[in-house]
């Protein structure tokens, strides 16, 4: 009987988080199908702080279209936005899987001291937030002539860490009698790592991609830091540009947004939750 009751309250209180965290989405989606008029009367007292009692109801009295409408074909800045951040993601991709799955091949099958030293700044270059290396990664870019091209963001995130070391991880469990067999048969590097690396270390990939395209598609501070022309800017810098009077584009604008990162997570949560757990294993 106890047991029951212990576990109705921990079911009930994971219950109470999963509501309290899905609370914001549901206004974003709701709000997205209000009126112009209902979102002003809500919103009104927040952003005008005239001192009226906020109340935002969940379900709009008049559902309506029409904010989709204007995002999706009157808004022509909106298209130049998301195909920016198409392009910054995909290019970003793309550089990762030529720079961090071949880095991550090297530190998992040919171990030595300098390899060992290098993986662990690798891992302290994980840690240090956007913050501490913007000085220094703009000095750099700066001097490459890359600053206010979109370049200035994609390329520092190809070359990011953490993809790295959680590649690393997936080649790591990859058995070492299979590495040798393959050595015996008369395989060199090359044919290892494309007929056994890549198939066996797959998951930790795609596991990798997955989070790096959840990170790239939302970035705020790098284009914000390294890009100074508005066109460049990409989808996440967007939304800040809208006020009052196009609240309901606001929130049209953010529920097309999530769709991209909605679908690669729900496609791609399998491989993302066995890379995750390669990733938390010790050697």
């Amino acid at each position: 009987m106890r047991k029951r009751i212990k576990q109705g309250l921990t079911y009930g209180l994971l219950a109470l988080l999963a509501v309290l965290v899905c609370l914001p989405l549901v206004w974003v989606l709701t709000g997205s199908v209000k009126s112009s008029v209902e979102l002003s009367n809500s919103l009104a007292p927040i952003l005008l702080e005239n001192g009226r009692e906020v109340r935002f109801t969940l379900w709009p009295c008049f559902p309506t279209l029409r904010h989709f409408m204007e995002v999706l074909f009157q808004s022509p800045s909106f298209f130049v936005v998301f195909w920016n951040s198409v392009r910054i993601a995909v290019l970003t991709l793309g550089g990762q899987l030529l720079v961090a799955v071949p880095a991550a091949w090297a530190f998992a099958r040919f171990p030595s001291r300098k390899n060992s030293f290098l993986f662990t700044l690798y891992t302290v270059l994980m840690m240090m937030p956007f913050q501490v290396t913007m000085l220094s990664n703009y000095l750099v870019l700066d001097g490459l002539g890359l600053i206010g091209r979109q370049a200035a963001v994609i390329l520092p995130a190809v070359f990011s860490t953490f993809p790295v070391f959680l590649i690393y991880r997936g080649f790591t469990e990859i058995p070492e009698g299979l590495v040798e067999a393959a050595r015996i048969d008369g395989a060199g590097d090359w044919q290892i790592f494309f007929r056994i690396g890549l198939p066996l270390g797959s998951s930790g990939i795609l596991s990798a991609m997955v989070l790096s395209f959840l990170e790239t598609w939302n970035l705020i501070e790098q284009p914000l830091a390294f890009l100074e022309d508005k066109a460049l800017w990409p989808l996440s810098l967007y939304l800040p540009e809208v006020g009052l009077g196009q609240a309901g584009t606001a929130f049209a604008a953010s529920v097309i947004t999530l769709i991209p990162a909605v679908l690669v997570f729900v496609m791609g949560q399998d491989y993302l939750e066995k890379g995750i757990v390669a990733a938390a294993m010790k050697e």
